[in-house]
C-alpha cells in the first residue's frame, strides 16, 4: 500500500547537504551511471546550469505531518513534450513502503498535466528489479534493452530503456 501523505516539493539549495548524503550512499550511487563522488560544487554547477535554466525540475520526496524529507524525484533532460524521469530513496529506513511508486505518481501527472510532456522516459539497470517494479506500477513499459552501458566507474551493466505516454 502506498503512503498517503507523500508529498513532493521543488529542491533548493539548502537540500545540498541531503542530495550530497543520499547519493554517496553506495545503495543510491551504485543505481546511477555516474557513480563518483557527489560534492556540493557537482549539485550546484547542477542547480545552476540544469534546474535554473529548465533542462531540469527536481523535487524533494517528503512524508509524514513533518515533512520529512526521504528522497528525490526529478526530470532531466527536459524538452518542449518529453523529459527523462529519475528518482531516489535515500533514507534507508523510506525503503520498500511505496513511496517512490507515490512520489513518482505525483510527478508523472505533473509532468503530463503541468509540464505538457507527451512521452516520458527513464533507463535503469536489469538488475535493479524492485526500482523496475515500482516503475511499472506508475506506468512505464520496457521500451528496448540497453547492453553494456558504461558507468563513470568503467563498468558496463545493461539497462532498460522505459517509457510512458500521455493518455
Amino acid at each position: 500500500m502506498i503512503p498517503s501523505d507523500i508529498k513532493i516539493r521543488p529542491i533548493s539549495k539548502e537540500d545540498t547537504g541531503l542530495i550530497i548524503k543520499w547519493r554517496n550512499d553506495p545503495r543510491v550511487r551504485d543505481n546511477f551511471i555516474f557513480q563518483e563522488p557527489f560534492t556540493a560544487d557537482l549539485h550546484n554547477e547542477w542547480l545552476k546550469e540544469k534546474v535554473k535554466k529548465g533542462l531540469a525540475i527536481q523535487y524533494i520526496i517528503c512524508i509524514g505531518k513533518d515533512e520529512q524529507p526521504v528522497g528525490s524525484v526529478y526530470f532531466s533532460h527536459v524538452e518542449k513534450d518529453s523529459a527523462e524521469y529519475g528518482i531516489f530513496i535515500g533514507e534507508e529506513d523510506a525503503k520498500g513502503k511505496g513511496i517512490g511508486t507515490g512520489a513518482g505518481r505525483l510527478l508523472i501527472k505533473k509532468g503530463f498535466e503541468e509540464f505538457g510532456f507527451d512521452e516520458i522516459y527513464l533507463r535503469v539497470f536489469t538488475d535493479n528489479i524492485p526500482a523496475i517494479k515500482s516503475y511499472e506500477k506508475i506506468g512505464f513499459k520496457i521500451k528496448d534493452t540497453l547492453k553494456a552501458v558504461e558507468c563513470t566507474t568503467g563498468e558496463k551493466r545493461d539497462m532498460y530503456l522505459m517509457e510512458t505516454r500521455k493518455v
